[in-house]
């Protein structure tokens, strides 16, 4: 597979791993009864902080939980003013800490730097997806087909679901020079093969389709039932007689009837008595399927002289509803048959999104200004439409989403509007490092949450809560394990390290138990302020029983030989402590 280089990627394809474990600092809480600092427990977080380093934070509890991710990064343009700031260690990159990257043709490495911050975001973003998860990532040219390179590299050309067209415009500048553009890219992705989109709620105009001429209990598409491919289907090309006018009846010229001659025969035994006869045809089926065809293919033929199975097919058709294969023209015309609707197979998903359908960005920005006045304005905000788009085909009512470019919060907003309207429970998680993740993002989704506007223009709240979060301190400081950090914040992260799995608090009645896995019991035994020894006083205070023992302790005063004899294997705190 093609794979693209640039400045710096050998250094920043295994970056994620080199990047400081942060534990998440709750701030506050919000719900119905406002800020307050007691947790309400919330699902829905949104943290202030780098995404690189809040991405590593979510993987103890998050790794394959998310079910989709939209993100919406810099594009690169040369006007956003974005920073490369991640913390690598090789000396080309180090030159451009702090340095806004600046437009093509004044920065030569513009492109190398958008691809060395990316690059380690999508790996754990990719870690962080549920094995049925989908990521949608908003892009213009600029980086498109950069971006379409790493994404190939990180998920698979496999897992390449669509370039996502989005008619983001609907009206251009008079003045516009060159070929404007009207439109903006959504790259998707699955983290495994064939996935599928659901399918969006069906419109009028698909509904309009449908009729019901004889008062049928559903309504119905009126459908031929013949297809094309008759010199493959020679058997399927013969007469059927017409109950009323007994004219001969065959499918149109290269094509054949579409259903097996048994089933037309029973159908058609509801209109008329019905036989199947071999008649002397040839000719018209070859001219039909275009060559020579079998001597031996019975036709449909009426069993009954014709003015008896005219009064019998006119009496059915005058006692509606009419089966599912009718004919029309007031029953004179061609043989046809009903495909009913179901109205829980709705619209396909396409990659051409009309502006109509999910708004634009002038509607993204009249969205946000009731919302965040007298505040900084987004220059490229997204419509709360196109994000509630993604989650009507990506999500279910329990799902969590994921956005680590947050901005103003459209996504958490789109969240909280589908959870209204469906009484869905959807979590969100919003990234933001900008230092108005406070007080326009989170502020945004408070807001939404209790209602703003007065007068005709109130917008009533849509309810839900969340939790604030800082990134905290690391986990570790050079190799010693960081002792401020909070003892259930550690039990967390080596559970995790350990299982793979999130952690769930036990209560067994032991304090250093974190619980069984795969038949193995873990413990870490673990106090701040003094050494922990595994000896014959610890074990005998464990009771779960277990195939295997992992216990974490500062030092072990058993042998090789008795650890062997009791199935216990030790972890020094903290040499043996994994780094994620």
């Amino acid at each position: 597979m093609p794979t693209l280089d640039w400045i710096g990627k050998d250094k920043v394809i295994n970056h994620h791993q080199d990047v400081p474990y942060r534990v998440l600092e709750r701030q506050y809480s919000y719900d119905s009864d406002g800020q307050h600092s007691e947790d309400n427990g919330s699902e829905n977080m949104i943290i202030h902080g780098d995404n690189l380093e809040a991405l590593k934070s979510l993987l103890p509890r998050y790794e394959g939980q998310v079910k989709c991710i939209y993100i919406d990064p810099p594009y690169n343009t040369g006007n956003e003013g974005w920073v490369y700031n991640d913390n690598v260690s090789d000396p080309k990159i180090r030159k451009w800490l702090g340095e806004v990257v600046g437009k093509e043709g004044e920065d030569l490495s513009r492109h190398d730097k958008w691809l060395c911050m990316m690059y380690p975001r999508l790996k754990l973003l990719q870690k962080l997806l549920r094995d049925d998860g989908v990521i949608f990532i908003s892009i213009d040219d600029n980086e498109l087909f950069n971006l379409k390179m790493i994404c190939d590299e990180i998920f698979g050309t496999s897992c390449f679901v669509a370039k996502i067209t989005w008619q983001n415009n609907y009206s251009l500048r008079n003045d516009a020079k060159g070929i404007p553009y009207e439109t903006d890219n959504i790259l998707v992705y699955s983290k495994n093969l064939l996935w599928n989109p659901q399918r969006l709620s069906r419109t009028a105009e698909m509904d309009a389709r449908y009729v019901n001429y004889d008062n049928d209990t559903t309504a119905y598409k009126v459908t031929p039932i013949h297809a094309p491919g008759a010199e493959n289907h020679k058997g399927m090309v013969y007469a059927i007689q017409h109950p009323i006018t007994g004219e001969l009846m065959y499918p149109p010229k290269g094509r054949h009837w579409k259903d097996g001659q048994d089933k037309l025969l029973s159908a058609l035994r509801e209109w008329a008595p019905y036989n199947l006869t071999v008649i002397n045809d040839i000719d018209k089926r070859s001219e039909i399927c275009g060559s020579s065809v079998p001597d031996n293919i019975p036709a449909i033929m009426l069993s009954v002289p014709l003015n008896e199975a005219q009064k019998i097919a006119k009496k059915r058709y005058n006692t509606p509803p009419w089966p599912n294969y009718f004919f029309l023209a007031k029953g004179l015309g061609s043989i046809q048959t009903k495909t009913y609707l179901d109205s829980s197979k709705g619209k396909v998903v396409s990659t051409l999104w009309k502006y109509d359908e999910v708004g634009t960005n002038v509607e993204a920005t009249n969205e946000i200004k009731p919302l965040l006045q007298d505040t900084l304005q987004f220059d490229t905000p997204k419509p709360c439409r196109l994000i509630e788009r993604i989650l009507q085909i990506a999500t279910f009512p329990d799902d969590i989403i994921l956005d680590s470019f947050a901005g103003s919060g459209t996504t958490a907003h789109a969240v909280l509007n589908m959870n209204k309207a469906d009484g869905g429970n959807r979590k969100f998680i919003l990234v933001e490092l900008g230092d108005y993740a406070d007080t326009i993002t989170a502020e945004r989704v408070k807001r939404v949450i209790q209602g703003y506007g007065s007068g005709k223009n109130k917008t009533e709240g849509t309810g839900g809560n969340f939790s604030y979060y800082e990134l905290g301190e690391p986990l570790f400081i050079g190799d010693i394990l960081n002792e401020s950090v909070g003892t259930d914040k550690i039990r967390e992260y080596i559970w995790y390290t350990e299982t793979r799995q999130s952690h769930e608090p036990v209560s067994d009645g032991h304090l250093y138990f974190l619980g069984n896995y795969n038949r193995t019991a873990y413990y870490f035994y673990y106090e701040p302020d003094r050494i922990c020894s595994l000896d014959y006083a610890f074990l005998a205070t464990i009771s779960a029983r277990a195939d295997n023992y992992i216990i974490y302790a500062d030092r072990c005063a058993l042998s090789s030989e008795e650890l062997l004899r009791f199935g216990i294997t030790f972890k020094k705190i903290p040499r043996d402590i994994a780094r994620l």
